[in-house]
């Protein structure tokens, strides 16, 4: 009997290498680390706030010496698990008064829901490190890496740390820069970069599935 052709792996589509602490590795040897960042009602902000929040953008951005990219990850909204607890919270209820109440409440939702899709955002700034942009090193040491660069980042572990460190040390400088225009932002770690890029490029697998812990995964190799 004839073996079936094994199908090629998603992730042989993708531009990431690989993902480990903390650091997305690119196909093309370049770094991205993750900032997952609050939101501000600017609306609701007076003229004076709203004046100085954008003075700050513009400052931060007029002082970044390296590219960012800004993303805003919009998707449906799952009620589902809201109004099941909902229902159990209305089964276990002994005031009848309330009981009706949670009833009510919980038809008003489900109608609400139905009307349209409620959406939810969320914020990521991605910061990238390229070697061919570090100055420091001679043009001669950045040509040679180009031509191999995922292969060196994935088998050198210095050259991979001093590359982590350098964009670490960006990261800091974007998070500390977002904070002083009042937006909270934290380092998505290994866990939470898998789990991103799961959730993105499987919107529809990754509603009831849960993802295992990175020191558990089996990956392909």
């Amino acid at each position: 009997m004839a073996k079936k052709a094994a199908r090629p792996s998603t992730q042989k589509h993708l531009d990431i290498a690989e993902i480990r602490e903390d650091v997305v590795i690119m196909k093309d040897g370049t770094l991205r680390a993750v900032l997952a960042v609050s939101s501000i009602n600017f609306a609701l902000k007076s003229e004076d706030e709203q004046t100085a929040v954008i003075s700050q953008y513009v400052q931060f951005l007029n002082t970044l010496d390296f590219p960012l990219q800004i993303i805003i990850h919009s998707r449906r909204l799952d009620i589902e698990p809201y109004l099941e607890k909902l229902k159990g919270l209305e089964k276990t209820q002994a005031n009848e008064l309330l009981k009706v109440q949670m009833a009510d409440y919980r038809a008003y939702v489900t109608e609400l829901v139905s009307l349209g899709d409620i959406m939810t955002k969320s914020f990521y700034v991605s910061v990238p490190y390229s070697p061919m942009t570090d100055r420091r090193r001679g043009f001669f040491d950045r040509l040679g890496e180009a031509f191999t660069p995922a292969k060196l980042v994935r088998l050198k572990g210095t050259k991979f740390q001093e590359r982590r460190a350098e964009l670490m040390q960006r990261t800091e400088y974007v998070a500390g820069s977002l904070q002083s225009i009042g937006l909270k932002s934290v380092t998505l770690d290994t866990q939470a970069l898998i789990e991103l890029f799961y959730r993105l490029y499987n919107p529809l697998e990754s509603k009831g599935e849960k993802m295992v812990e990175v020191g558990k995964m089996q990956v392909e190799t």
